[in-house]
């Protein structure tokens, strides 16, 4: 009967030259499995959307979620318990186009602002809780913000205001269009 032996190292290689092999076999292997978990750990934050930034409109500042992949967008805001004060979802499209939201599994009252590619606040409509009626804009937009409902009201935010967007939303918006 024929063994097989797992051992590639000829006999004829010294011991010390076999130890520095099998020594060196182990760092690759090491330093692989270390690559290989930056490398996905790299990957996963790179694919992963949940980025916040801040919008600024009238002085007043709000901090945003980031929607900007077909997955976190079709998500929004389901499922949540609450949205903090002064704070929101921005969902961002590769292009301008008529928009549709609902509320369907989401239970916090919101305001939606359906956004311009320059910027622009073009609508703000309402929408209630768990609704699965359709919240169409009437504009072509790039952008739609979703903030508590009222926030807008209360802050003196209305349709004509210009946004300014900071670093992060301008660069997850290139991702956006790629």
């Amino acid at each position: 009967m024929t063994r097989f032996s797992r051992n590639i190292i000829p006999d004829s290689i010294s011991s010390e030259s076999k130890q520095l092999f099998h020594t060196s076999g182990l760092l690759f292997k090491t330093l692989f499995l270390i690559f290989s978990v930056m490398l996905l750990t790299v990957f996963s934050c790179s694919i992963s959307s949940s980025e916040k930034g801040v919008i600024t409109v009238k002085g007043k500042n709000i901090s945003v979620e980031i929607a900007y992949t077909d997955k976190d967008r079709a998500k929004g805001l389901m499922n949540r318990e609450k949205l903090d004060p002064e704070s929101g979802m921005l969902f961002i499209f590769p292009y301008d186009r008529h928009l549709s939201f609902w509320m369907k599994n989401t239970s916090i009252p919101l305001s939606i602002a359906y956004i311009s590619s320059d910027y622009v606040i073009k609508e703000i409509r309402n929408m209630k809780p768990f609704s699965t009626a359709p919240v169409n804009s009437k504009n072509s937009v790039r952008f739609a913000l979703e903030v508590n409902q009222g926030y807008f009201e209360k802050s003196g935010i209305e349709e004509g205001d210009s946004l300014l967007f900071s670093d992060i939303i301008l660069q997850a918006q290139e991702k956006a269009e790629d």
